[in-house]
């Protein structure tokens, strides 16, 4: 599922006009992203949370050349599945396809 398939979505449970709903959607997605830019964890009970992990500097190689490369630490968004969502999507309520990778 996408954006917008998850906005037509949203749109048709709630009874909503496509715009209303559109604005809802990002509205999630841009209070989690915020909270996230402010180092915060964002917490989704049933769903999962999203957290920071920190790495740390390292020497990496350039693919092409072979030549180390010098990497920077950065700070990358983590997401732990919440207990209930995994039990729902491992309950064998389907066989497992793994072509769903859209």
């Amino acid at each position: 599922m996408n954006r917008s398939e998850l906005i037509e979505t949203v749109a048709v449970r709630a009874d909503l006009p496509k715009k209303q709903a559109e604005i809802a959607v990002n509205t999630i997605f841009d209070s989690m992203t915020d909270a996230l830019i402010r180092g915060e964890r964002v917490e989704i009970r049933g769903f999962g949370s999203f957290t920071n992990r920190k790495y740390g500097a390292y020497t990496g190689r350039n693919p092409k050349t072979g030549s180390p490369v010098d990497v920077p630490p950065k700070r990358l968004p983590f997401f732990k599945v919440g207990k209930d969502l995994r039990d729902r999507v491992n309950d064998g309520t389907g066989p497992l396809d793994d072509d769903d990778d859209d």
